[in-house]
């Protein structure tokens, strides 16, 4: 007998940094949470939702999410990350992140050059 085939949805969990409007120094010690409990459990990748800013031209909690990501991966806490501008098949990194893990390529912000987003890798 066959098996019938299930539709399920990837769902990435997503941890929203900017809920509540905090400081900056506030979103990161959020988000270094959320990476060390998704990191403890096992999980393969989490969305920060970070925000871009009210000025269009980048907000500080997203500067600060992405200077400490970079130091993450530097010393090997997490794997890799994506920022939501490159979260499509023409990016380098996004292929790569596609490689491990393709489910990522089922997210609603696929390939939508959402800047407010940032896609970290375990």
């Amino acid at each position: 007998m066959a098996r019938a085939k299930t539709n399920i949805k990837f769902q990435l969990r997503s941890v929203n940094l900017e809920a509540g409007r905090p400081s900056a120094a506030q979103a990161i010690t959020r988000m270094n949470q959320a990476v060390a409990s998704a990191r403890a459990s096992g999980t393969k990748a989490i969305k920060l939702i970070h925000g871009y800013g009210s000025s269009g031209k980048g907000g500080v909690i997203r500067q600060e999410v992405l200077r400490v990501l970079a130091e993450k991966k530097k010393d090997g806490t997490i794997r890799d990350f994506v920022p939501g501008e490159e979260f499509s098949p023409f990016s380098a990194s996004c292929r790569k992140a596609l490689n491990s893990l393709p489910e990522l390529s089922h997210d609603q912000d696929y390939s939508r050059g959402n800047k407010g987003i940032t896609i970290v890798l375990f």
